[in-house]
């Protein structure tokens, strides 16, 4: 009896020795799998990281983790539905964790789902309140359901939290400014880039935001910090063309110039110098109207938008040559997106070659895609659109505009023709 009560303690030990170096073994396997798992996703191998996840999640199917992480894989991997239900599972398995909810958040952020992303966010937060980065992204999922009042309060909250904290003060500023405070909006930015000088889209804003005030130096000011942090081409168009609009045109022309020379295949820079070449040469001067037509006719080619067309029309209709004009500009009517202009002048210089049907047919045009407040619209052009609808027969256009000339010259006799003549 008792040899057989020994054998029977020796095996029940034996066979708990026995499942204990199982368990150990489990484990161990499945530290070493969740490891490689890792170690793939650091070499950005997401294929063999859901591998070893899966193994490791088929050894412990209650693991946290091993789901935590191979939903991360499924994201990276960009398939949303998988990580998804990988990541409801983490949540499920331990509901005080945060990094399921934030990962949950993310998911349906990228698939647009912004309000199942805002509540993943926001039961993150539940669980831990002090996360900028949390309410900055239920800020910018906020913004992205066109609620920016809810945005600003959130990132209020993130900036207080953490003062440096660069993107929160942009986004902030981008808010700031949908909701028409766009002052308080420039001090967001300008915090933002005075933390991370290197914020390209806060200049960016910034830049547009001065526009707006009608403050030229200091758009400026941001544009040259551009240039210098993102040399582009199209950066020094952009500040080049601000010197412009501050009435800086010969630093302007230089800026271009210089811009020309370090991007001489960039056929943008050559009409943005022909077009503040132009600017300098309306009080006659030849010598600059030859240096604008030089410009443009370096940039345009036969794949040239509608706004170089216009221009080189322009200049060449400044210069006198009407023909070449008018075939400039009767290209640039017919690339899209269309400059307007285009058919403004093109009625021009129809006008002077006395091809009265191609002027009339294309101030007509002109008319329907331009704002009725452009400055185009003097009592001279506004007279002779009214006798453009007249001879097309549509004569509640004729009789309108021919009023609204006699509102800006109440002399002007053509105008007072058309008004009898429809009389």
């Amino acid at each position: 009896m008792r040899r057989l009560a020994g054998l029977v303690l020796f095996l029940m030990v034996g066979a708990g020795v026995l499942f204990a170096l199982t368990v150990t073994r489990r484990e161990s396997a499945y530290v070493e799998l969740i490891d490689r798992g890792d170690a793939a996703l650091g070499r950005d191998d997401s294929f063999d990281a859901i591998e070893a996840f899966t193994v490791a999640i088929s050894l412990k199917p209650d693991s946290m983790a091993g789901h935590l992480k191979r939903g991360e894989a499924y994201r990276r991997r960009g398939e949303f539905d998988s990580a998804l239900r990988d990541l409801r599972r983490a949540a499920e398995l331990d509901p005080l964790a945060t990094q399921p909810r934030e990962l949950l958040g993310d998911v349906n952020y990228a698939l647009g789902r912004y309000v199942d992303a805002v509540e993943h966010y926001s039961q993150y937060l539940d669980l831990d309140d002090r996360s900028p980065r949390l309410l900055y992204k239920v800020a910018l999922s906020s913004f992205q359901l066109g609620e920016p009042k809810t945005a600003i309060a959130s990132l209020r909250t993130a900036v207080a939290m953490e003062p440096r904290f660069a993107e929160g003060h942009y986004l902030l500023g981008i808010c700031l400014r949908e909701t028409g405070q766009t002052n308080d909006a420039a001090k967001a930015l300008l915090r933002a880039v005075a933390i991370q000088p290197a914020l390209l889209q806060a200049r960016e804003e910034l830049a547009d935001i001065y526009a707006k005030l009608g403050r030229p130096e200091e758009r400026a000011s941001q544009l040259e910090a551009l240039a210098a942090l993102d040399p582009r081409a199209s950066r020094e168009v952009s500040l080049g063309l601000g010197y412009a609009r501050g009435g800086q045109l010969d630093r302007a022309v230089m800026r271009l110039g210089t811009a020309a020379e370090r991007f001489p295949d960039d056929g943008a820079t050559y009409v943005a110098l022909g077009r503040v070449w132009m600017e300098r040469a309306a009080g006659g001067n030849r010598i600059e109207l030859n240096k604008a037509l030089r410009a443009l006719e370096t940039a345009v080619g036969n794949s040239s938008n509608s706004e170089a067309l216009t221009l080189l029309g322009r200049a060449l209709l400044m210069s006198g040559d009407l023909r070449r004009a008018q075939d400039a500009l009767q290209r640039a009517t017919n690339r899209f997106p269309v400059d307007p202009e285009s058919f403004f002048y093109l009625a021009e210089v129809a006008e002077r070659r006395g091809q009265t049907q191609v002027a009339e047919r294309a101030l007509i045009d002109f008319a329907a895609l331009e704002h009725a407040d452009s400055p185009h619209f003097d009592a001279r052009v506004l007279a002779r659109l009214a006798a453009a609808y007249l001879h097309s027969g549509n004569l509640a256009a004729a009789r309108q505009n021919a009023e609204r000339a006699l509102l800006k010259d109440p002399s002007h006799a053509g105008a007072r023709v058309i008004l009898l003549r429809l009389q």
